[in-house]
């Protein structure tokens, strides 16, 4: 038998919710974490998602880079919450995670200044591919060692940047480790940056005066002064990194992928599958949202409903003619036999991911609202289908 999601949640200590955009991933990781609050653990939910919408989902005026408390209120409104349940929550800002993990590691308070300062660190530190990624685990790191929270729920960016998340780490090591960076590392403590370039030769000194042709001598001042005093922090990003490779394969880590039933999001979410199982992490569990319901009306054409429906007083009181009154359930007909093609493709792709999965794998179904998610009531009714308090209506086969 899969394992409940519930039991899931129970064991684990940090969920990482991944999947591509538009699924409802964020929406998911909110209800996973007002799910958690309710049943008494302290709970924080992060989100690097340039989307920004959890804020509102959880009735925040806004998300920045300070942990806020959700208000005990609203967790309430949706029931009973056991004792010592919170909700916490947070959105990630890269650059100034960026900027704490050079703040931990680097030697002195001068250094730090000169490093943050540096514009080469500033583009590094907020445009590198993977940088972001690497912040949010970084920041992750954090939260985990400091032990303040029961639950940490990590809703991450859509797919194809989820997997940096997973990369960041051997990327940064990979980089920190490359010849280029050795290579700086030369001009070490050399009180002037331009004594570190006369000594590069003259087959480097020619090339470097190419160079300067195209992005000026500034700019190589800059990136020789950035690497030399980087050089104080870059163990601590090694050391960062091999932390991280180590916490995302914990016991006490879940990955839940999150999906809708459409094919090409189906795709996406049996890659990163492979990917979880490749790399040895955790894989906790498919949720697919926005599913149709296959409810087929029971045998009876339309004739017989629209004979049906002409005997009842209140469509009688409308004195509609009879034949208009027939189209227009001939055309609900219609409607609701598309509904149930798109609810049997859809059960089509679910199979897919079941397959992938094993007999062990928990794939939750959840159905299309038919309003949008946007605060923490409707949330509650996402968590209500998540956690087995709402079953997926469907036909009996």
């Amino acid at each position: 038998m899969p394992t409940p999601l519930s039991d899931i949640l129970a064991e684990k200590r940090i969920v990482v919710c991944v999947g591509s955009g538009g699924v409802g991933k964020t929406s998911t990781a909110a209800a996973v974490a007002i799910e958690g609050a309710r049943r008494g653990r302290k709970t924080l939910v992060l989100t690097i998602d340039p989307a920004k919408r959890l804020a509102s989902s959880l009735g925040l005026e806004n998300l920045g880079h300070e942990v806020q408390q959700v208000p005990a209120a609203r967790l309430d409104a949706l029931g009973e919450r056991a004792p010592g349940g919170e909700l916490w929550a947070m959105m990630l800002d890269q650059k100034r995670a960026f900027d704490e993990v050079v703040e931990r590691y680097a030697s002195n308070p001068e250094a730090i200044a000169r490093i943050l300062a540096n514009p080469v660190y500033a583009q590094i530190s907020g445009a590198l591919a993977g940088s972001q990624e690497y912040a949010a685990i970084a920041k992750l790191q954090e939260f985990d060692a400091a032990g303040t929270y029961d639950l940490i729920v990590v809703d991450t960016p859509p797919t194809s940047h989820a997997l940096d998340f997973l990369d960041a780490p051997q990327k940064l090591t990979a980089a920190i480790d490359s010849p280029a960076i050795e290579w700086f590392r030369k001009w070490r403590g050399r009180e002037s940056k331009r004594s570190g370039w006369n000594l590069v030769g003259k087959t480097g000194s020619y090339m470097f005066k190419r160079i300067a042709k195209f992005v000026g001598t500034r700019f190589l001042d800059d990136l020789a002064v950035f690497f030399t005093e980087f050089d104080d922090i870059l163990g601590g990003f090694r050391e960062r990194a091999d932390a991280s490779f180590k916490l995302l394969r914990q016991a006490n880590v879940g990955f839940i992928l999150v999906s809708s039933p459409e094919p090409l999001s189906v795709d996406e979410a049996l890659f990163f599958h492979e990917r979880l199982v490749g790399s040895a992490m955790p894989f906790a569990a498919f949720i697919v949202n926005k599913v149709h319901a296959d409810l087929p009306i029971a045998a009876a054409g339309p004739h017989v409903l629209s004979e049906r429906a002409a005997a009842l007083p209140t469509i009688e009181a409308l004195g509609l003619p009879h034949d208009e009154l027939e189209q227009a359930i001939e055309a609900l007909a219609d409607a609701h036999a598309g509904m149930q093609q798109l609810a049997r493709a859809d059960q089509q792709s679910i199979d897919r991911l079941r397959e992938a999965g094993g007999p062990m794998a928990q794939v939750i179904q959840v159905p299309l609202f038919s309003r949008d998610i946007h605060d923490v009531t409707v949330l509650g009714e996402l968590g209500s289908y998540l956690f087995g308090r709402a079953q997926f209506a469907r036909a009996a086969s």
